[in-house]
C-alpha cells in the first residue's frame, strides 16, 4: 500500500508537468527539495523550495507544443517515513513536427508527513538525449516572446493564482 503512494506521488510530479498541472506538481514536493540535473546540466545540485521549482518548470515547459514522460522499472524502498524510489524515466519534448528525448533514470527520496508521501531529493541521471537537441532553445525563446502576468483573486472564498498570458505588446492599462 505505501508503495503504491510513493509511486503515485512520483507519478503526479511528472503527470502535472505534462499537463501543466501546477498545482499538481507542488503538492507532489515537500516545501524545500534538493534538485540535482548535474548530470545534464553540469550545475550543481541545489536546495529550492516546491514554489521557486514550478515557477521555473512553468516558464520553460510551456514552451514546447507538449511533452510527455514515460516512467518504467520503479524500485522502491521505505525505511519508516522516509524512502526512495529508482526509476527510469524518458521524455518527450515536442514543438511542430520535432521532438527532443531526454533519457535517464531518477533517484527520488520522499518524507511521509501527515500521512502524505512528499518529494524531498530528486536526481535526474542523464543517460542520453536524441532528436532535435535545439528544441529547449527554441522553447525558452517562445516562452520569453509571451508576456505572462500572475494574477489572484478570490472566488466564493477562496484564492485562486496562476499565469494570465496576454500578447506580448499588451498595455498594461487595458482592461481585457
Amino acid at each position: 500500500m505505501e508503495q503504491e503512494k510513493i509511486t503515485q506521488t512520483v507519478s503526479n510530479l511528472f503527470d502535472g508537468t505534462d499537463r501543466h498541472n501546477w498545482t499538481m506538481v507542488e503538492n507532489a514536493m515537500a516545501e524545500n527539495i534538493v534538485l540535482d540535473f548535474s548530470s545534464m546540466t553540469g550545475e550543481s545540485a541545489s536546495t529550492k523550495t516546491a514554489t521557486q521549482i514550478v515557477e521555473n518548470w512553468a516558464a520553460f515547459l510551456p514552451g514546447f507544443d507538449k511533452t510527455h514522460h514515460q516512467l518504467s522499472n520503479f524500485e522502491v524502498r521505505q525505511h519508516g517515513n522516509i524512502a526512495t524510489a529508482h526509476y527510469s524515466g524518458k521524455a518527450d519534448h515536442y514543438i511542430g513536427p520535432d521532438v527532443w528525448t531526454v533519457e535517464g533514470t531518477y533517484d527520488t527520496e520522499l518524507s511521509k508527513t501527515n500521512n502524505d508521501w512528499l518529494i524531498t531529493k530528486h536526481t535526474f541521471n542523464f543517460t542520453r538525449q536524441t532528436g532535435n537537441i535545439n528544441l529547449p532553445a527554441k522553447a525558452l525563446e517562445i516562452m520569453k516572446s509571451k508576456a505572462i502576468r500572475k494574477v489572484q483573486f478570490i472566488s466564493e472564498g477562496l484564492v485562486l493564482k496562476g499565469n494570465l498570458h496576454v500578447p506580448p505588446e499588451f498595455p498594461e492599462n487595458k482592461n481585457a
